[in-house]
């Protein structure tokens, strides 16, 4: 299995890793992108990669929809919680 590196993962979507600078329009455009692709990935990493991006954008779909495997809806669920715990610390 290729790795997915997360700055990949933004240009490849996006076509920056500088995520912040985009216009909205933009920034719909690539998370379209993205969903179109976690549709089509067969590779259980990758497509773990995706939903994670997809998330931390708030653009994820629910976990039962995304997930057929309980053990990678809870890997999901400790990725969201880990985040969620680290933004909160940010406030």
């Amino acid at each position: 299995m290729m790795a997915m590196d997360f700055d990949q993962l933004l240009v490849r979507f996006f076509g920056t890793d500088d995520i912040a600078s985009l216009a909205p329009e933009q920034l719909a455009m690539g998370i379209e992108r993205l969903r179109l692709q976690f549709g089509l990935e067969r590779d259980g990493g990758r497509r773990f990669a995706l939903w994670c991006l997809a998330y931390m954008l708030g653009a994820a779909p629910d976990l039962d929809v995304a997930f057929s495997d309980g053990d990678d809806r809870d890997a999901a669920r400790d990725f969201m919680e880990t985040i969620d715990r680290e933004i909160d610390e940010d406030d």
